[in-house]
Formats: structure tokens, C-alpha cells, sequence
């Protein structure tokens, strides 16, 4: 059953928000040339910790890191290793804070360096995101957002990732509904005001074809092209969604 929060619960998730939004800053501001995924990775966790929050991937059975980080043509779940950051690279964090027992998700790409390309690349995606979360208002349905995040994404060349969406978030880190990078005006479920949602731009340079990687855990595209991942989570409001995970 997907449910609407109260205002108490509302705070405790936007204050899970905050943390997030937080940690994911800090770890943009740690990717730097030389520097390595486990050395962001343990970046984001102190910094969790240091605001009163908790690690929600913890509750993610056989993980023990606080990110997934991805790197150019990985996608999501990519586990922090050693590997250092060069010029050029494309990185996604991913991360989930917990407060209170209450879960927010929040996903951000960049680029190390100058490249046109990619840039574009990138921005399609920012914009993608907050063309989605724009359609989380009272009223309207699932489809509105999948429909949104589908058409800025193509409109530019770019695939999205069929296999994998966003989704509901509040007591789990994974709630219902799923909410496809995908999909057709007015279809799916009803939006209602108050509910909590973590809206995802997964998003291929070639095609969206994915396959797994030998660690089990990291999905990467198929023909080697670069991934993407932008993610925020919000609060369907009235008129305007409430974002909580802002940087």
C-alpha cells in the first residue's frame, strides 16, 4: 500500500533530506584527479555520521559501503574500490541516508576535465531530472514523470536504461511505486500530495542494454558506452514538488 506521510513524518524524512543532500556535495567536492573511490566513499560515511544520520545501505544485505560509485561506462551499483580518478572520467555517486528510520536517496554525475560531449551529455541529464520532478504534483500520474525524463533524454540521442527505475522511499530505502525513466502521459498511478518518491534518470550515451559485472554488483552499458545517473528525492506537493536531497 503506497501512503501519504504526516507532517511529523514529513520532517523526519526532510531532515534525512538535508543529511543527503549534505553528503552528496561532499562527496562531488572530494572527486578529484588522484583521488580514489574508497577515499570518497569514506568521505560520504563520516559525513553522514558527523550530521546525526545513518548509512541506508546498510540495511542493503552483503554491502558495507555508504556510496555506489560508478564510473564512465558503469551505471549504478558500481562497489568503491581503490581506483583513482583520471581526467576525462565520468563519475556517478549514489548514496541513501537514513534518519530517525527514515530513508532519502540522491544520485549526481560529473565530469573530471573539459569534453563538449559529455558535457552535453551531463546536462541532459540535469535537465531530465527536473523536468520529471516537475511533474510530481498532486493529480498527476506516473507516466507524467516517466514520459518527461523519456522525452528530454531522447530528444538528445540518449537512451534510458529499461531495466532499472525510481522509485518510492520512506520507512524502506525501496518502497512502492516504480516509477520508470520511461512510459506515456496520464498512465500509471495517481500522485496524491504527501507522497514521498526517488525519482531517477538512468540514462545510456548509446544504447540501453546492460549487463553485470563479475562483482555481482555493478551494471554497466553493454556496448561500452557512458551511463548516467541523476536522482532526487520529493515530496509530491499541491502545486510544486518539495525536493529534499538538494545539494
Amino acid at each position: 500500500m503506497i501512503k501519504k506521510r504526516n507532517g511529523y513524518e514529513l520532517n523526519l524524512m526532510r531532515k534525512s533530506g538535508k543529511i543527503a543532500g549534505m553528503a552528496l556535495k561532499k562527496s562531488l567536492d572530494k572527486i578529484k584527479l588522484g583521488v580514489s573511490e574508497l577515499e570518497v566513499d569514506k568521505a560520504v560515511e563520516q559525513e553522514i555520521y558527523k550530521l546525526g544520520g545513518d548509512l541506508s545501505y546498510k540495511t542493503v544485505p552483503g554491502y558495507k559501503y555508504a556510496t555506489c560509485i560508478t564510473v564512465n561506462e558503469q551505471v549504478v551499483h558500481g562497489i568503491p574500490t581503490d581506483r583513482e580518478f583520471k581526467d576525462g572520467d565520468v563519475v556517478s555517486v549514489d548514496l541513501a541516508v537514513m534518519y530517525k528510520g527514515w530513508h532519502t536517496d540522491c544520485a549526481w554525475s560529473m565530469l573530471l576535465g573539459k569534453d563538449p560531449e559529455k558535457e552535453k551529455f551531463l546536462q541532459t541529464g540535469q535537465e531530465a531530472l527536473k523536468d520529471g520532478i516537475a511533474q510530481a504534483i498532486d493529480g498527476n500520474k506516473i507516466g507524467d514523470i516517466s514520459f518527461a525524463i523519456q522525452q528530454k533524454v531522447e530528444k538528445n540521442g540518449y537512451s534510458v536504461v529499461r531495466s532499472l527505475v525510481g522509485h518510492g522511499v520512506g520507512k524502506s530505502l525501496h518502497e512502492e511505486p516504480e516509477i520508470p525513466g520511461y512510459g506515456e502521459k496520464g498512465t500509471g498511478l495517481i500522485l496524491k500530495a504527501g507522497m514521498t518518491l526517488a525519482i531517477e534518470v538512468i540514462y545510456a550515451k548509446g544504447k540501453y542494454e546492460l549487463v553485470l559485472e563479475k562483482d555481482g554488483w555493478t551494471y554497466s552499458t553493454a556496448d561500452k558506452s557512458l551511463g548516467g545517473l541523476f536522482e532526487a528525492t520529493v515530496i509530491v506537493g499541491k502545486q510544486n514538488a518539495e525536493v529534499l536531497t538538494h545539494r
